[in-house]
């Protein structure tokens, strides 16, 4: 059987293409897949990521079938259309999330996510500092699995909604080439009461961070890196062990 496969950011550079098409016996698994693909290549860098198969994150064991599209996903490093939506539709909705390579308009955003029931609003705003790693930043390139960004997105802000009580989260992610200054991600939470748009808010980000396929390329003056990603939660990454193949 042949299975698709995507990979992104550092390990679209290990793989040399972002798909690649790979013959496997009937019945194997993405652990079997993995060993395949570090045959010929250093499994180091297969080291603590994720694999989705058809846009779900999946286990080492889970049974591979003909057509599966799999996702070799690094850490991220944070995120369904692709544009973000108009404020009026945003204000009508309960969640709204969006991935977009327009500019995020940051304040038109908030406004539309509030209502006169709402006791407070809190925003998270993430912009593109001038510098890291101790070096002047010229400036981020973000990429995405998008498909399953957006699903990811949609959960965590239904999620939110359910677990802290709140009346709407708005989730905006930037891709492509973003300039020191610019919104790279943007969310809002409203609310009856503060408490509880603070704690949303907080953990959506934190979330985002850790199981949102998008990832972020940093330019410099002497070169360009992909940033290191912050650790999938436990369980979601393919263990060490799960990779067969050792440097």
């Amino acid at each position: 059987m042949q299975v698709r496969v995507f990979s992104f950011g550092v390990l679209r550079d290990w793989l040399g293409a972002a798909t690649a098409t790979v013959e496997l016996p009937e019945g194997a698994t993405v652990r079997e897949l993995l060993a395949r693909l570090t045959e010929r290549r250093s499994a180091a860098l297969l080291r603590g990521i994720a694999v989705s198969v058809n846009a779900e994150y999946a286990t080492a064991e889970h049974l591979l079938r003909e057509g599966d599209e799999v996702g070799l996903l690094p850490p991220v490093s944070g995120g369904s259309g692709t544009q973000s939506e108009p404020s009026s539709e945003i204000a009508a909705k309960e969640v709204s999330v969006a991935l977009t390579r327009e500019p995020i308009d940051a304040q038109k955003l908030v406004a539309a996510a509030r209502r006169g029931e709402d006791g407070a609003v809190v925003v998270f705003d993430g912009v593109v500092r001038n510098h890291s790693r101790g070096r002047p930043t010229l400036h981020l390139d973000y990429e995405a699995y998008e498909e399953m960004a957006a699903k990811q997105m949609n959960s965590l802000a239904n999620e939110a909604r359910t677990r802290f009580g709140v009346r709407h989260v708005t989730m905006v992610h930037r891709l492509g080439r973003l300039q020191v200054g610019e919104t790279s991600v943007l969310i809002v939470v409203a609310s009856e009461h503060r408490a509880q748009a603070f704690e949303a808010c907080r953990w959506l980000i934190d979330t985002l961070k850790k199981t949102v396929p998008i990832w972020k390329k940093e330019t410099f003056q002497d070169g360009a890196v992909w940033a290191d990603g912050e650790p999938f939660p436990r369980g979601m990454a393919v263990d060490d062990s799960e990779t067969s193949h050792e440097e």
